[in-house]
């Protein structure tokens, strides 16, 4: 018998989808004051307490305040945006002003950033209550190579709400995690390479990892400046789309130069693609080493969401060979050299902002060393449990003009780009590409890390490409998605590719929380 919701009094409010929540709050079926007010209980039920899912690492103290604010304004017939009154969770490399702190889950970090970032400052200006942030993998799962997805020295170990003594995935963990287990309706992730969709994937949500430069990536605390991108986790679809519409309303930011390359935006675009549907669309479907044939069960569920998609009226190619991933060696570099000097300057605007506002800057780091020595000196970071091994090697990288580094980063956008994603595309006729994303979650295990069998997130994240994950189904209770990806740009095409698998094979299921995979035979 499958356990009861830790929190049964919230859950009807809590496992609502965000279209319907927000005709609730339109109707006044419920205020945004009631719902944050029954979100932060749940969280202190099955967050702080209860199973401990860890995945909220700390609640903005003013937000049922602003829930109040925002119901005064909608029954006046004012509403700021489209997510007027929908709180939200922010992963913890995103920067918040004061009281909320940004550590990117390290004690290297304390603090306040002094700003919020740009993509925080949009949701604002959207009407979304930023309701706290979001745990997750230390340094975005750039720390050590034994790290152990969903831990961070500052929250603990994130859970899967699934089964609770498996992965979370990482390094969004606390996003998917809390969006999985009805604690927001929807969050914000990061990802350099598979943070975003891996965590959604293993926690049984929609995640969207959009193309690099469609966001901004000011004020975020970063990995790679040629594959970081913030993104939009929800319970469905058309949740992804909507908080992609409101986190791309905004103005070029000037700082980041893969903005230059957005395309003009097209106001409700995304939305309207959720049921757009996919009659008359190609779809490959990608077989080969490392992103199929390591978990047959998992490989039929894939396969059932192309059976879906052909019944929907697109032409679905298969197979479409895996891509050869010759990239890894190359990647590690770019990731190490622009980690370095990312963290820097990353470092420098946040001193700047809290100097500019008279704010203390404390211990603030000012580089990469510097973090490297504090962890050395801190038994809170818990280098017991795994090292630092990956800060050295970037903490010795070479600069930016380096052709090491200049080298590596050309063969793999050409890989990953013009011979990879666009060719496969070109060459079988596709629109974009579907894959099984992971194996269903695998066992939390701090002696020997992460336990990867195989995945499809790669080929995007290092193309800077737009990559979505969705549920297609689940093997003893884990959940198991599909990756859905393709060129530059076609956000609106995965979405529509997206909706359309949901809507043959239904919605996000709940989360069972129990211990174990074994009480759920």
């Amino acid at each position: 018998m499958m356990p009861e919701d830790p929190h049964e009094q919230s859950a009807g409010v809590a496992y609502r989808d965000v279209p319907a929540t927000l005709d609730d709050l339109a109707h006044g079926t419920i205020t945004s004051a009631e719902l944050v007010s029954t979100l932060i209980e749940r969280i202190e039920a099955i967050d702080a307490g209860g199973p401990q899912l860890r995945s909220v690492l700390q609640l903005d103290e003013r937000a049922v305040d602003e829930a109040g604010e925002l119901d005064s304004e909608r029954r006046s017939g004012r509403l700021r945006g489209p997510l007027h009154g929908l709180p939200v969770l922010v992963k913890d490399n995103l920067d918040t002003a004061a009281p909320l702190d940004t550590t990117a889950g390290s004690f290297a970090l304390s603090g306040p950033a002094g700003l919020d970032c740009p993509v925080v400052s949009q949701l604002r200006a959207a009407g979304a209550i930023l309701l706290g942030k979001a745990n997750l993998s230390e340094w975005a799962n750039f720390r050590g190579r034994l790290s152990s997805s969903g831990w961070s020295a500052r929250g603990g170990q994130v859970l899967n709400p699934h089964a609770l003594n498996r992965t979370p995935g990482g390094s969004s963990a606390g996003s998917a995690a809390a969006v999985a287990a009805g604690l927001v309706p929807f969050a914000v992730g990061t990802e350099t390479d598979g943070s975003i969709i891996c965590p959604s994937a293993l926690c049984g949500v929609v995640g969207l990892k959009p193309t690099v430069g469609l966001l901004s990536r000011t004020g975020i605390v970063p990995i790679a400046s040629s594959q970081d991108t913030a993104g939009p986790m929800a319970r469905s679809v058309a949740g992804v789309a909507l908080l992609l519409e409101a986190m791309s309303d905004g103005p070029l930011d000037g700082s980041d130069e893969a903005m230059r390359a957005r395309p003009a935006r097209r106001e409700g675009a995304y939305v309207q693609a959720v049921t757009g549907g996919v009659d008359g669309m190609a779809v490959g479907f990608v077989r080969g080493e490392g992103v199929s044939g390591y978990h047959d069960r998992a490989d039929w569920l894939a396969e059932a969401a192309c059976g879906a998609l052909r019944a929907a009226g697109a032409k679905v190619v298969d197979p479409v060979p895996a891509l050869d991933r010759a990239w890894q060696e190359d990647e590690m570099t770019v990731l190490c050299t622009e980690f370095k000097a990312g963290l820097e300057l990353y470092l420098r605007r946040r001193r700047s902002a809290l100097a500019g506002r008279g704010e203390d800057v404390g211990e603030l780091p000012t580089s990469l060393e510097d973090v490297v020595a504090f962890n050395a000196g801190s038994p809170a970071e818990r280098l017991d449990l795994f090292g630092q091994d990956i800060l050295e090697l970037s903490a010795a990288a070479g600069g930016l003009d380096g052709s090491p580094y200049l080298e590596a980063r050309e063969r793999n956008w050409s890989r990953t780009r013009a011979d990879g994603i666009d060719a496969l595309c070109e060459r079988h006729g596709v629109q974009a590409l579907v894959a099984l994303a992971a194996a269903p979650a695998w066992q939390i295990d701090h002696v020997n890390g992460d336990s990867y069998t195989g995945s499809s997130w790669s080929e995007a994240a290092v193309a800077g490409y737009p990559s979505l994950t969705v549920p297609v189904g689940d093997v003893l209770g884990l959940p198991v998605g599909v990756t859905v990806y393709g060129p530059a740009w076609s956000e609106a095409t995965l979405l529509a590719i997206a909706g359309s698998i949901e809507r043959a094979l239904g919605p996000c299921r709940r989360p069972s929380f129990a211990r174990s995979v074994a009480m759920l035979a």
